[in-house]
């Protein structure tokens, strides 16, 4: 069969129709146990790596969205961490502030009070300095002039010598 095709184009346009027909013949019954017995399961084959390819893409997307989803989430609860620790710091700045104010001012009353006291206590010694002064210079004045007079003055006429007397120191100063 195969010797006439060979010698067949050798020799020229001689066709054969019986081998062409039996030729024909075999490619339809191929075709027809292809189609029995190999269609189906190669079908089934393209078609379940299709639905695998195609679950493979859902699938794949559905984790891009869920890592969409986390990224977001994260981002979200950075911002919030970023806000929380921005609201700490300016409560923790304004709570010493205020600490450093009521310090300042607590020390400026103490140093104001501690001066007022001072003063008072050396106005105090003063005033009993003078007073002291007052009583020595009057025991002395009696004195003196219990001295220069050679008498002893009555009470009134004391008081009144001492007052004069005190009266002639504040004014020479």
């Amino acid at each position: 069969m195969f010797s006439h095709m060979i010698l067949g184009a050798a020799q020229g346009s001689t066709l054969y129709v019986g081998d062409m027909l039996f030729y024909a013949i075999l490619f339809v019954v191929l075709m027809a146990l292809i189609a029995k017995f190999a269609w189906g399961p190669v079908n089934a084959m393209l078609k379940e790596r299709a639905d695998r390819i195609s679950n493979d893409i859902e699938s794949a997307e559905q984790a891009k969205k869920e890592a969409q989803k986390l990224a977001e989430q994260r981002k979200e609860a950075l911002d919030n961490s970023h806000a929380e620790a921005t609201t700490i710091i300016n409560n923790a700045k304004n709570s010493g502030a205020k600490e450093r104010e009521l310090i300042v001012g607590n020390a400026q009353a103490e140093a104001k009070s501690l001066k007022d006291k001072a003063k008072q206590d050396i106005e105090q010694e003063r005033a009993d300095a003078l007073k002291s002064a007052q009583d020595d210079i009057a025991s002395l004045s009696i004195e003196i002039a219990s001295k220069v007079i050679k008498k002893e003055l009555d009470e009134n006429s004391q008081k009144e010598l001492i007052d004069s007397y005190i009266e002639g120191l504040g004014e020479s100063k």
